[in-house]
């Protein structure tokens, strides 16, 4: 008899050859495909020996009301079909696999489920559209982008975010307006606050089904990188997660209320791995969507030991079609993939050109994270979509620049060590290379073909927030809720040079305002209380004025083609770069283009703790932004400077050349 493990690498050796994907590969229909008079149940799995059908009238309780044995159809296809309006019931599977044993399993393909995910649902997607959905449109894109990343219950969770008690940490406080701190009519909070704010795309921290979180506990969080149901949106967040159609319905409220506002959407993906390899894609088909190690056991890059075999054709369409229906039925704008190295770039240049041919070259985002947990083994010669592959790809495939991040505040893995604006040292040429989005690059640790490919970032979920890395390596109390004027000139200084740099801009939500988790590192599964954006502490003091100060780089930037050109030609847009001083930087930039009021762009960075003179080049250069005002470019008496300027302490400096007199 053969072991589990004999089992196993025999099953990877059948599913990677040719032979199998050209008898099994398949692009028919799959999944329960409802109409008024009857609804086709259509399930992939070409090793089984039976598939039975259970249809029920609950979610998550209950027996069956009807089993139906599925039919064998070409290329591994079990099928039959039910008469009648099945809208509303739930279902599973038994499938019985080539060695006998069967397993009850949800329906990989489904759009829908009841509570928890355990069971699937026949859905009339078109009863969850909110009133004028099929008029639903994103806003009109501006060269610019600018990302401000948010978790669903983060957004709304705090008590004083004046949203109702019974929809906070819901998708519905997303659609709310006029929200305020405390109810106090004056200070906007949620939707109304990011509409000040100045950015262009809301990007939902995942907001699939996930495992980790029962979805009737209110008070359960985790950011939700442990996919179940791929197509079917979260439960915790609707307000029944009991009524499949409801959790679909407010979702789509969501994004509507969002382009409604000014904001396109985008969704945080996590296609590399499952909440556990004991999922519905395994128990339909062992072990075929999961990639393998030589000996048959599952490979681990993602570090959940369960990666998904991209390069394999049926898990490919799958991921493929699963974007594609996000685009199509939620209207999502774009798609940020979660360790996008354990992807393979032809899958990733097949997205890329689905969505060009339908919705128009680079109208969808597409970007992620180049990099994976650990080494992965790929198939077929496959190329994984890292950091070396990303001067290869299509300029619209985009990736997190973690060289600019670690350059700037530090590295991310060792919390004490400084970037540039925290103690740290830089190489003038590195600091260059940042500017223009590393974009042309040879060798070093992050290269890209344009800045279209380029997320320049300083802090996302991952990892210690901007303002808790600054305290960590600044403030030798670790005060995180008492701001130095040190760590609060450093991230002025940080904030200043992350929107100096060309490249689309992302923000983890609430760093405009020094958002803390007190410090730790990973909060993925702490309390929400911690991980809730701080709605009084957006509006407090110190905490309030930093944000002014990032709502007017946000402002600034969109007069300044020199920095969201996204061209090919856009790094020589650089001039020149030099030292004014050993712990300063100082770029000129061409910043000519439609309407552009300043022909040149002048960025000064100084990191040390003294006053430094710098001579400009020639011309009359206006003052746009210094270390504590980025509206000086608003002034109705614009500041002119000749010959020399004085570079603010742990200060920047941004001045645009002008022919004002």
């Amino acid at each position: 008899m053969q072991t589990e493990t004999q089992t196993a690498a025999a099953r990877r050796k059948m599913y990677d050859s040719k032979a199998f994907e050209v008898q099994f590969h398949t692009d028919a229909p799959l999944g329960a495909l409802w109409t008024a008079r009857s609804t086709r149940f259509a399930l992939w799995a070409p090793t089984a020996r039976k598939v039975t059908l259970s249809l029920y009238e609950d979610g998550d309780a209950g027996d069956s009301t009807l089993m139906i044995d599925l039919v064998r159809g070409e290329r591994g296809v079990w099928q039959t079909e039910v008469e009648g309006n099945l809208d509303g019931r739930y279902y599973d599977y038994a499938v019985t696999d080539s060695e006998g044993v069967t397993r009850q399993t949800a329906d990989p393909w489904a759009r829908a489920c009841g509570r928890d995910g355990f069971r699937s649902m026949v859905i009339d997607l078109r009863r969850t559209d909110p009133e004028g959905w099929a008029a639903d449109q994103p806003p009109a894109r501006h060269p610019e982008d600018i990302i401000w990343e948010v978790h669903v219950k983060d957004f709304s969770h705090d008590v004083h975010s004046g949203v109702p008690e019974e929809l906070r940490g819901k998708y519905k406080a997303l659609t709310l307006t006029g929200t305020t701190l405390d109810g106090d009519g004056v200070h906007p909070t949620c939707l109304d606050y990011l509409k000040r704010l100045g950015i262009t795309h809301v990007q939902l921290m995942p907001v699939y089904d996930y495992g980790s979180v029962p979805e009737s506990d209110p008070e359960a969080f985790n950011w939700g990188y442990d996919p179940v149901n791929y197509n079917v949106p979260e439960g915790s967040y609707a307000s029944d997660p009991c009524d499949g159609a409801v959790r679909i319905r407010e979702l789509k409220e969501a994004v509507q209320a969002l382009h409604r506002s000014g904001f396109r959407v985008i969704m945080d993906v996590v296609y590399n791995h499952t909440y556990k390899l004991d999922s519905w894609l395994w128990r339909t088909e062992p072990w075929y969507f999961y990639r393998q190690n030589p000996d048959g056991s599952p490979a681990a890059g993602s570090g959940c030991g369960n990666d998904l075999a991209s390069e394999r054709s049926m898990c490919g369409r799958y991921i493929l079609e699963s974007v594609l229906y996000w685009a199509r039925e939620y209207h999502m704008d774009g798609f940020r993939f979660d360790l996008m190295g354990l992807l393979d770039t032809g899958l990733m240049e097949r997205i890329r050109a689905a969505l060009d041919e339908e919705y128009g070259r680079g109208e969808k985002l597409l970007f992620g994270e180049p990099w994976s947990a650990g080494r992965s083994p790929m198939h077929r010669k496959a190329v994984p979509a890292g950091k070396r592959a990303l001067p290869t790809l299509d300029e619209n495939i985009g990736a997190f620049c973690d060289a600019t991040r670690d350059l700037v505040k530090g590295h991310i893995l060792h919390a004490e060590r400084p970037g540039f604006v925290n103690g740290g040292s830089a190489r003038l040429a590195d600091l260059s290379a940042a500017v223009t989005g590393w974009a042309g690059v040879k060798g070093g640790r992050f290269a890209v073909r344009t800045p279209s490919q380029t997320i320049t970032y300083l802090s996302s979920h991952d990892d210690w927030t901007l303002w808790d890395k600054l305290v960590i390596t600044m403030d030798p109390t670790r005060s995180f809720d008492t701001p130095t004027p040190e760590v609060l000139q450093a991230n002025r200084l940080a904030a200043a040079f992350c929107f100096g740099c060309q490249g689309r801009l992302f923000l983890l939500a609430g760093e405009e305002f020094g958002r803390t988790k007190q410090g730790l590192q990973d909060s993925y599964n702490a309390p929400a209380r911690l991980n809730q954006l701080d709605w009084t502490r957006a509006w407090s003091g110190p905490w309030h004025e930093l944000e002014e100060y990032y709502r007017g780089l946000m402002a600034l930037r969109q007069h300044l083609p020199a920095l969201w050109d996204k061209t090919e030609q856009a790094r020589n847009r650089l001039l020149a770069s030099w030292r004014p001083s050993r712990l300063c930087a100082a770029f000129l930039l061409d910043n000519s283009g439609p309407a552009s009021r300043w022909d040149q762009l002048l960025l000064f960075y100084n990191a040390s703790d003294r006053i430094r003179p710098a001579a400009l080049p020639e011309g009359r250069w206006q003052l746009l932004a210094d270390e504590g005002r980025s509206t000086c470019w608003q002034d109705q008496s614009p500041v002119l400077l000749d010959g020399l300027a004085q570079l603010p302490t742990s200060g920047a400096l941004i001045l645009g050349r002008t022919s004002l007199d």
